[in-house]
């Protein structure tokens, strides 16, 4: 069982920062591959970006190509999202997902385990 716990959310104007945590229980944390998804008020849950067990490959949605980075560090059991140059339209509820093994997916049906989202809102 692992459980993730996602912080860092919360009001910023366009074109600001954030950082997102996601903090994992469990002794097997680097044995999953890490997603970031989000879901926009009214919209379908989508994916956001995805790192490998091991950070050795990572991939992005194109609406956040360039903007966002997503990094691990499995001494402390935690992924992160920094999210640059943020626009109103990446206003959303965040949510990381764990799936277990080396092959990555950025299906939503794939994830082993969903923590329960962080809200970012971002102001024009």
């Amino acid at each position: 069982q692992v459980q993730l716990v996602e912080s860092g959310g919360g009001l910023v104007q366009a074109g600001g920062s954030l950082r997102l945590s996601c903090a994992a229980s469990g002794r097997t944390f680097s044995g999953y591959a890490m997603d970031w998804f989000r879901q926009a008020p009214g919209k379908e849950r989508e994916f956001v970006a995805i790192i490998s067990w091991n950070g050795g490959s990572i991939s992005y949605a194109d609406s956040v190509k360039g903007r966002f980075t997503i990094s691990r560090d499995n001494a402390k059991n935690t992924v992160y999202l920094q999210m640059n140059s943020l626009k109103p339209e990446d206003t959303a509820v965040y949510y990381c997902a764990a799936k277990w093994g080396v092959i990555t997916s950025t299906k939503e049906n794939d994830m082993d385990y969903w923590g329960k989202g962080t809200l970012v809102t971002v102001s024009s």
